[in-house]
């Protein structure tokens, strides 16, 4: 089952890493996303680890497999997001040629799902840090608030 998940989880990017290679842009954005999801996961189960040592007799902190797997479809979630708004970028783009609109680039929405995705990503990071133990300017912990508080409402 697992050797099976890992084959559907490979097919899956290297199709949309295909897909992606197309509209050029995305793909440096869709790169950095990549690395920065698997830093997140590792710093999340690092600051998790951290609070079980702070917390060692409360159950409700430390690393668990039901936390870790919830986090890998939450990331796999993201790749889906970014492939319905590549698709949309095609079909935008594809139809507007079709009707003799010249449209200079191909890709919006792929790029702007991927930055959202991107700050989401590096907000969540930062505060793993912090769960770590890690002090955070005052600055940076104001603009990731508001930031949280932006992206939560929209």
């Amino acid at each position: 089952m697992e050797k099976k998940l890992i084959l559907e989880k490979s097919a899956m990017g290297i199709i949309s890493a295909w897909i992606m290679d197309q509209f050029g842009l995305l793909f440096p954005a869709v790169s950095l996303l990549t690395i920065l999801m698997i830093t997140d996961y590792i710093s999340g189960m690092l600051a998790s680890k951290k609070e079980a040592l702070d917390n060692p007799d409360n159950n409700k902190y430390g690393w668990n497999s039901r936390k870790s797997r919830i986090g890998v479809y939450k990331k796999a979630s993201y790749i889906f997001i970014i492939l319905a708004a590549v698709s949309t970028d095609y079909v935008i783009y594809k139809f507007s040629t079709e009707i003799g609109i010249k449209f200079e680039h191909k890709t919006i929405f792929g790029l702007l799902v991927s930055v959202w995705l991107i700050i989401n990503e590096l907000i969540s990071i930062l505060e793993n840090a912090g769960r770590m133990g890690a002090r955070l300017p005052e600055f940076l912990q104001k603009v990731l608030t508001e930031l949280r508080g932006k992206m939560d409402k929209d």
